[in-house]
């Protein structure tokens, strides 16, 4: 059963100075770093939902195996929409979906490996959420016969999560990469000056 990646990365940023999807990141950028973490870790199909300066995303991405999608409906500010765009563009034999930030280029290999190997376990049948000191963070997991409860959805992810809280595995991380993303310049510089780069 596959898995591929849904990385939300069509906001406009507004807490932050700069447009952060683009802002350097080692030799890359925010978003390059996102992918290029994904890629690492095995995943085979990477749908990257743009919305806010779409085509420098996906120039930023030209030379990996991810493929931009368009979020038509971005500027209403609401993720669940990128959400729904990213599910409905992967795969139709992809058994589940990473739900990963744009913003999150902090994102380990490890990790994701975790999270794939755990899905394997139950053939993508459960939501698997990392956690950190008893915090839930991302990427999270998320099976395909939960993608028509989201699709349908009016609310947001959280409103699905907790319908299904039964069917809901944690795994626990050494690792407070999960919690974190960058909101402001502040959350930026703080990262780039400290030694959790992915």
């Amino acid at each position: 059963m596959t898995v591929g990646a849904l990385v939300v990365a069509a906001g406009l940023s507004r807490r932050m100075s700069q447009f952060k999807l683009l802002l350097p990141w080692g030799e890359s950028t925010v978003i390059g770093q996102v992918v290029a973490t994904l890629e690492a870790a095995g995943v085979a199909e990477i749908v990257v939902v743009t919305g806010h300066r779409a085509a420098e995303v996906a120039a930023a991405l030209a030379r990996t195996h991810a493929r931009p999608v368009l979020n038509p409906r971005y500027a209403e500010g609401e993720m669940l929409s990128s959400i729904q765009a990213g599910l409905a563009a992967l795969a139709e034999t992809t058994g589940g979906a990473l739900l990963c930030l744009g913003d999150q280029p902090q994102m380990q290999v490890e990790t994701v490996a975790a999270l794939l190997a755990e899905a394997r376990t139950d053939a993508c049948r459960d939501v698997i959420i990392p956690s950190y000191s008893m915090r839930l963070g991302h990427p999270i997991l998320l099976p395909r016969r939960l993608w028509s409860d989201v699709l349908a959805g009016a609310t947001d992810l959280r409103a699905v999560l907790a319908a299904h809280r039964d069917q809901t595995r944690y795994l626990v991380v050494d690792t407070p990469t999960v919690l974190a993303d960058l909101d402001t310049v502040e959350d930026y510089e703080r990262w780039q000056a400290g030694s959790h780069n992915g």
